[in-house]
């Protein structure tokens, strides 16, 4: 079974507006006049918002909607809220100024991003999210996530299966703010709990950082040597922690768990350092959102519900090697 192909997600330079200069990326050599009548020939702009693109996630995720907008014939602009809420909304009026006819947005803050969304769509233009939900509905025209519930389940019984069902545990939170964080911890603890041998010794929120997971891995390390795994909300708090206890010397005894299916979280379940991650299609979804905004641009209407789940896939040993860029091809 393919997921995604990975070869059509390329590195797509990206045009963007004044407002966006040192967020994003943007095509060369264009004045105001030209733009325009490029966007009008070419069908109008779509505007990609998303967290750093720092993290592989996020920039398979703003490489593979920049890549299917200019398939379908859009202008694109590429730009980093720096998960800064006020910058996305200084983002989200850029394009709002622009006219834009859609914005692809993996948001800044579930609440937080309301006040925004709800203002694109009072001026015409439908917002689509991926990735990450808002605490509203009726206000982006599509919410497009991994199955974050599903994928920590079976994350969690891998985990457990890994532990052979006993022993202490340290789990690793992502940003309070982001309501994939709860909803991974969520599904990790409806597993994990009915595992009565199993124990939980510590609890962090690392932000999803990976220097951040280190630091709190280390100084969870000192006081409990003796933890038998740890199981993080994404990958790169999880390779923080493998940091850690490979440091400690410790790699052989704590079993390491993640989520989201990076090519490095798969580097290290090859090497041991990891039993398993969770891939969240992160490409798929992108262009879901596009393919559905030109849709949407087209007719009125996605045919498709507001809410959608893309369910996640676990990665162990034994189909790591077909893992690529957040995209598992069989």
């Amino acid at each position: 079974m393919k997921y995604f192909n990975t070869a059509r997600v390329g590195l797509v330079l990206a045009t963007a507006a004044v407002a966006l200069t040192g967020c994003g990326s943007s095509d060369e050599g264009s004045s105001s006049e030209s733009k325009t009548t490029a966007a009008k020939e070419a069908g109008g702009l779509i505007a990609v918002i998303t967290p750093p693109v720092d993290n592989p996630f996020f920039k398979a995720e703003a490489d593979a909607a920049v890549a299917k907008a200019k398939e379908l014939g859009y202008e694109t602009s590429a730009a980093s809220h720096e998960d800064d809420p006020n910058k996305q909304s200084e983002l989200i009026d850029a394009a709002i100024s622009r006219k834009a006819k859609a914005i692809i947005l993996d948001n800044a803050g579930a609440d937080a991003t309301i006040g925004p969304v709800r203002k694109a769509k009072e001026a015409g233009i439908p917002v689509f999210l991926v990735d990450r939900e808002i605490n509203a509905t009726g206000i982006a025209t599509a919410q497009i996530v991994a199955n974050n519930s599903q994928g920590a389940q079976l994350g969690a019984q891998e985990f457990v299966k890994a532990m052979g069902g006993k022993g202490k545990y340290v789990e690793l939170l992502g940003k309070e703010s982001d309501t994939n964080a709860g909803v991974r911890s969520k599904g990790y603890n409806d597993v994990i709990s009915q595992v009565p041998e199993m124990k939980k010794v510590a609890e962090q929120s690392a932000n999803w950082d990976q220097q951040e997971a280190f630091t709190k891995m280390e100084t969870i390390l000192q006081r409990n040597r003796d933890i038998d795994g740890v199981i993080a909300g994404n990958d790169t708090m999880a390779l923080g922690a493998v940091a850690a206890i490979k440091k400690a010397g410790l790699t052989d005894k704590i079993k390491v768990a993640g989520f989201d299916g990076s090519p490095d979280a798969g580097q290290a379940v090859e090497k041991g350092e990891m039993v398993a991650t969770v891939l969240q299609p992160a490409a798929l979804i992108a262009e879901m959102a596009v393919e559905q905004a030109d849709q949407f641009i087209k007719t009125g209407k996605t045919g498709k519900p507001e809410k959608q789940a893309i369910d996640c896939v676990l990665i162990n040993e034994e189909n790591v090697g077909g893992l690529g860029v957040f995209a598992l091809e069989q």
